[in-house]
């Protein structure tokens, strides 16, 4: 076996979000949040299920926060529901809300568990929805004032923020696939969408910065390496486009003050676009502190004409599948740690999260053995090493997820947990790939063959 070691402080952590564990849906003067309203609409997750209840994270935290603790996690990753802190998505704050977070970081602190805060996770309150949502430029405002209450009340006691995750998937999954909430179809929408979560990123990156607070704030992009099909040219060029428009699309902005010209000039021959005013990319590129990066797969793509707007498909590489039907392909996440560096040099990146869904049961020795997904890390964690070799500064690792929870438009049927949840009794039953985890945490490295 060889060792391989990451660097010193090295941060190692689990992941999860708020409405995929809290519950309490409507509890303590909660508001509604596009999510709520999306899983009580019929049809729209499987098996009809929701997040009312979820892992019921809101009840029991302090079981969550002594596994991470049993484990030895050094970090956590967990997000704050708008709606719980703001019912109305600005004026009135709830205390009772608020007074669960600052209780879960103070419990965190105590353990030796670091807080990393995502301040947006898809769970938009409701009521800002039914005034037109991320669509309607007066939300950034709105973001920006529900983030200076965070700051206020959490500040460093939080040392890391993150201001928005995957705004890719909220955007393009949200407002044109219609999968998510709030379940549109509309592919400008979904661009002025993207623009107004950027726009919001950065003013609560100034925020952040006027308020001085020493703690550190970045954003969460979910990134996914495109290769062409085949050598065709048009093949390459749907892999150029696909890149602009699953990355690109959201780094440039954010790290050289510019949307990609290319992308910008595709989009612009075939339909309206988003109202940029003059301060605004100087706004969305106002400088992070690190790059949070999510990564679970690679697709490859070819040309073809006949899918609007895009005019490419993109199918999975790898000769295995998750049970997500994701395919597991490690050697793409060093392909992408080194051309984010590449391309924004001197960034700090964190992945803030990796993982995978396989079909976990418990055995008849009370047990949750995993061999799949301990692969899957160690490969994966393999080729991260292989990226900061060759010089990427990547500071940290999260698996997603720490438990098993609403997975989504999936609901249920999906776990990534490193810890098994069983939903009927809320029981938690600590996976071999938990363990296993925890002794790479300890070690701070992995044993390779």
């Amino acid at each position: 076996m060889t060792r391989l070691t990451f660097p010193k402080g090295f941060l190692w952590g689990t992941a999860t979000a708020a409405y995929q564990i809290e519950g309490g849906w409507s509890e303590d003067g909660k508001g509604e949040s596009i999510w709520d309203r999306f899983a009580h609409s019929p049809g729209r997750i499987a098996e009809g299920s929701t997040g009312d209840i979820a892992c019921d994270s809101y009840h029991r935290y302090a079981e969550d926060v002594r596994i991470m603790k049993e484990l030895g996690f050094p970090a956590y990753r967990f997000s704050i529901s708008w709606p719980r802190v703001l019912p109305d998505g600005r004026g009135r704050v709830n205390t009772k809300g608020l007074d669960y977070y600052k209780g879960l970081v103070d419990l965190l602190l105590k353990s030796d568990i670091l807080p990393v805060v995502t301040a947006y996770h898809w769970d938009l309150p409701q009521k800002l929805q039914d005034k037109g949502g991320w669509a309607n430029r007066d939300i950034t405002d709105c973001y920006e004032e529900y983030v200076q209450i965070l700051f206020k009340e959490l500040g460093d006691r939080v040392p890391y923020w993150i201001t928005l995750n995957e705004p890719w998937v909220s955007a393009f999954i949200g407002h044109w696939q219609g999968v998510h909430a709030p379940g549109m179809r509309d592919f400008p929408t979904a661009l002025l969408v993207s623009h107004h979560l950027l726009l919001s990123h950065g003013k609560a990156v100034q925020a952040h910065r006027s308020m001085g607070l020493k703690s550190k704030i970045g954003i969460t992009l979910v990134l996914t390496p495109g290769y062409a099909a085949s050598q065709q040219p048009e093949d390459a060029l749907a892999a150029q486009r696909y890149d602009g428009f699953c990355n690109r699309w959201f780094l440039e902005p954010v790290f050289k003050g510019a949307y990609p010209v290319e992308m910008w000039d595709w989009y612009s021959r075939r339909m309206p676009m988003p109202d940029i005013r003059p301060a605004d990319l100087s706004t969305i590129s106002s400088g992070v502190d690190f790059l949070g990066l999510n990564n679970y797969f690679a697709h490859q793509l070819q040309e073809d004409p006949s899918r609007f707007p895009l005019e490419l498909r993109e199918s999975p590489v790898g000769e295995y599948r998750t049970e997500m039907g994701w395919g597991i392909n490690p050697e793409a996440i060093f392909d992408l740690l080194v051309r984010v560096q590449r391309d924004c040099p001197g960034t700090d990146i964190i992945i803030t999260e990796n993982g995978a869904s396989f079909r976990d049961m418990i055995s008849s020795f009370g047990k949750v053995e995993d061999p799949l997904r301990i692969n899957y890390l160690r490969t994966y964690l393999t080729q991260v090493h292989r990226a900061i070799e060759a010089g990427v500064r990547v500071k940290g690792y999260f698996v997603w997820a720490l438990m098993d929870n609403f997975e989504w438009a999936h609901g249920f049927s999906q776990r990534f947990g490193l810890v098994y949840t069983e939903y009927s009794t809320q029981r938690r039953i600590i996976k071999d790939s938990g363990r296993w985890y925890s002794e790479a945490v300890r070690n701070n490295g992995i044993d390779i063959n």
